[in-house]
């Protein structure tokens, strides 16, 4: 009876033992089933990551390699290549295209020099259109004067006149070397012979010579 109840008490025990290492060892097996997945979600993520980093690395380069197309197919002097054949450095474009910039504004405020002076030019040709204008009215008043020819000994006496005047402006010019003499010219040119100074003087000569000729009447 005895013998029956120790047999039956290490075949229960036994049963105990086998069935607790069948749940460790299903318990470890689904633990590094776990680590398994975790390990295949977790490479996967940093894989993207790597690709996403290096796509949006590629777009970046794209995009700056486009720019700088553009700009050296813009720029006139960027488009000429070395002569060892070799491309331009991103270093060589940007430079070119400051270059060929700041041409570009020398060229605008040249332009608008040259726009500047032809507009004082077309006031000027205007203001002198309206004096002309003025002299031929004043003739038309009065035709005796129109009808009378002007001698070439008048004619010669306003010439001299003429030169009279400016040399006296001109005598003030330094003649110490040519540099002097040269900007002293176009100085003098400047202030003296613009069209409202040179038109001032020549109808002061002219009503001097009237006064005093009286355009050589036969009736004088």
């Amino acid at each position: 009876m005895a013998a029956s109840n120790e047999e039956g008490y290490q075949t229960g025990l036994q049963y105990f033992c086998n069935s607790y290492v069948r749940n460790k060892m299903s318990s470890s097996s689904g633990h590094d089933e776990e680590d398994g997945d975790d390990k295949n979600s977790i490479v996967p993520y940093k894989d993207r990551r790597r690709e996403a980093h290096t796509q949006a690395e590629q777009k970046r380069r794209d995009a700056i390699k486009k720019g700088y197309d553009s700009l050296q197919s813009l720029v006139p002097t960027c488009q000429q290549s070395d002569i060892s054949g070799y491309k331009l450095s991103k270093a060589t474009v940007l430079q070119k295209s400051i270059d060929y910039i700041q041409f570009l504004l020398q060229q605008k405020k040249k332009e608008e020099e040259e726009r500047n002076a032809l507009r004082k030019e077309v006031i000027a040709l205007r203001i002198m259109q309206a004096n002309y204008e003025q002299m031929v009215k004043a003739q038309e008043n009065q035709p005796g004067l129109t009808e009378s020819r002007v001698c070439d000994e008048v004619k010669f006496d306003v010439f001299q006149n003429i030169l009279d005047q400016l040399f006296i402006t001109f005598s003030s010019i330094s003649v110490n070397n040519f540099s002097e003499l040269s900007a002293c010219i176009f100085t003098w040119l400047e202030e003296y012979c613009k069209p409202q100074k040179l038109r001032e003087m020549v109808m002061g000569i002219l009503q001097k010579v009237y006064s005093s000729r009286t355009y050589n009447r036969p009736d004088a």
